[in-house]
Order: C-alpha cells, then structure tokens, then sequence
C-alpha cells in the first residue's frame, strides 16, 4: 500500500484540538460543532461501480468519525460532467461534498465543460491506480524491455492496442507511453472497446497485442495464465503486485500516469469545516477496515494531504492536456 501519511497518533490529536480551538476563537459559528446535520457526497458515476464503492465506504466512515449521516447522491450523465457540477455549484457551507476523479482533469480539454480543478477544495486523495501494460501470455514479448525495443522499431500500426473508449483514460496512457518513446501518439493503433473485460478478451484471442488498464482488471486473466503484466505506468510499484515493476524503474520510459479519486468540496469551503473533514479523511486512509476494503477490490490507496492533493490535481491537468493535445483531442468547450 502506497501512504504518505505518517503523523502520530499523538501528533494528530494534538493538531486537531488546535484546529478547534481555532474554530471557537472564530466567533459563534457553525463551524466547531460542524457537522450540525446530514452531510451529501455527491458520486458522479452510477451505483456499483469503483467510484461509487468507494465514495460510500468513505461516506460510512466519515459519518462514524464526525457523528452525523454522509447521504450517497449518484448524478451521473454527460461523461462525468453532471455530478462533477454538481459538487462544484453546491453551497460552500460544507455540507455537501463529491467524489472528484481524474476526469475533471480531462473533460474541459475534450469541451464537454469549463470546469477545473480550480473550482474545488481538495480535502484529500484517498486512491490512485496506474495502468499496467499487460500481453498474452502467449506474445513474444515476456519483458518491458523487448517490448519497447519492438514498438520503437515497428512500422506505425503494426502493434494494436485495447483498454476503452477512443480518448478514455487507459487510451491516454498508451499515447503517453508512446510520446514518451518519441513516437506519435497513434503509432499503436488503439482498438476501442467498452471497457477492460472485453479489451481483455480481446487480447487473449489476438485480436489486439496490448491492453492497458489498471492491474485490478487484468487479474482474473492472469491468475488464469492466460496474460502477462510486464510494467506498470506508476511512479513506484504497487503493493498488491510487487513483481511488476515501473516503465521508469526499468529505463523503457520517463512516464506515469494514474486514475484516481479524491474527496472534495465546492471552491471556498469553509477553512474550519475543510479541516475537520481532512482529519478524518487522513485517518480513515490508515484504517484497518479502509485498507481491507480497498485491498480486497484491488485499489491502492495513495493519501494525500489537501496540499498535496490539490498541487497533484494541478499537474494531472497539464499532464492530461499536454497527452490529449498528442492524441489530437482537444476541443473547445461548448
């Protein structure tokens, strides 16, 4: 498991009497009894999804540590763009909050809105998964390294890649491979599918030679034998797969990339409401029950503190602007 969450217990408590004692110095607000009723967390994907598992587990956790509900809204529609405004329009008085993923880093590069990540409170990351680079095991191709060389060497679409939609997260990180190989971002031709399950199947018959989705999605296919996770396209290696190293760590590439999750507010979120919810996000991020939970579907968790959380939302932006542009997506919003 990826944390960077490492202060002390003690150091912890101590930090958050600070913070409301602080709260109390404000005057007679809301703020050092926050919450003061049921709190909505907006999730902008549908109901039995990854997103929508985790915002509610952390909704269940939050609601345990801060003693009032966290109500579990799903408003999906328009690629992400529905529920992704509705968290960013909401009050700013702290009592509603949403699951912001790495699609607000894309969906105004592709003009489906205007927001950013400018018009959130970043309270804390909670996940990110890196997309591996896996083949049959049946490819000639047992390594990174003989990949690479093979790819780099290739005539411009002799290699065919799967993992989702055309523009789709997964797409992305095999252009950012490539661009950072020094090829053109369509030098694999990327097969679009509807998700990894079929993107998988497909790679298994043949049909394509990559397939470039999180290590979770690739599971069941290579605990049967049947394909091969030869690199990951994260900036350390994940816990739950320890064998399979970075594209960096091996020389193949400069490059990573990941999809992720993170708690936030609508912009100018109370300062003392901010806090609190960010307590208890980072201590929910070392909870036995948390890990287990995010273990047991595959998700690694990478904690980040509201600082570090909003400073990685500002560099995924870029990161996914610079590697839609490469992929000749990006667009006007409408």
């Amino acid at each position: 498991m990826t944390n960077s969450y490492k202060t002390s217990r003690r150091g912890f408590m101590k930090g958050a009497a600070t913070v409301s004692a602080l709260a109390l110095m404000a005057g007679p607000g809301w703020a050092a009894d926050y919450p003061t009723r049921p709190v909505t967390m907006i999730v902008p994907w549908g109901a039995g999804g990854g997103t929508d598992a985790t915002g509610r587990m952390i909704s269940a956790l939050l609601e345990r540590r801060l003693g009032q509900p966290f109500n579990v809204v799903n408003r999906t529609g328009g690629a992400g763009v529905i529920g992704h405004s509705a968290i960013a329009t909401a009050p700013n008085d702290g009592y509603t909050l949403g699951v912001v993923t790495v699609e607000i880093a894309m969906m105004h590069h592709l003009g489906l809105t205007e927001l950013t990540y400018e018009d959130y409170t970043p309270l804390g990351l909670m996940n990110a998964d890196s997309p591996a680079i896996t083949v049959s095991a049946k490819s000639d191709y047992k390594d990174i390294e003989s990949l690479t060389e093979a790819v780099v060497n290739s005539e411009p679409g002799a290699f065919k890649a799967s993992g989702t939609s055309q523009g789709g997260i997964w797409h992305l990180a095999l252009v950012g491979w490539l661009k950072s190989l020094g090829l053109e971002g369509n030098h694999v031709t990327w097969v679009p599918s509807e998700g990894s399950a079929p993107a998988m199947q497909d790679l298994i018959a043949g049909g394509v030679d990559i397939v470039t989705v999180s290590l979770a999605e690739t599971k069941a296919m290579v605990d049967a034998g049947r394909a091969l996770n030869i690199a990951l396209m994260g900036s350390e290696r994940a816990s739950s797969h320890p064998d399979v190293p970075t594209l960096i760590e091996t020389g193949a590439a400069d490059f990573a990339l990941a999809t992720w999750r993170g708690i936030c507010g609508p912009k100018d979120m109370p300062q003392e409401a901010a806090d609190k919810v960010a307590a208890a996000l980072a201590e929910i991020a070392v909870e036995p029950e948390f890990i287990e939970f995010m273990n047991g579907r595959g998700f690694n968790i990478s904690y980040l503190d509201p600082a570090a959380h909003g400073q990685m939302m500002a560099e995924a932006d870029a990161q996914m602007g610079e590697t839609m542009a490469a992929a000749g997506l990006i667009q006007k919003p409408m």
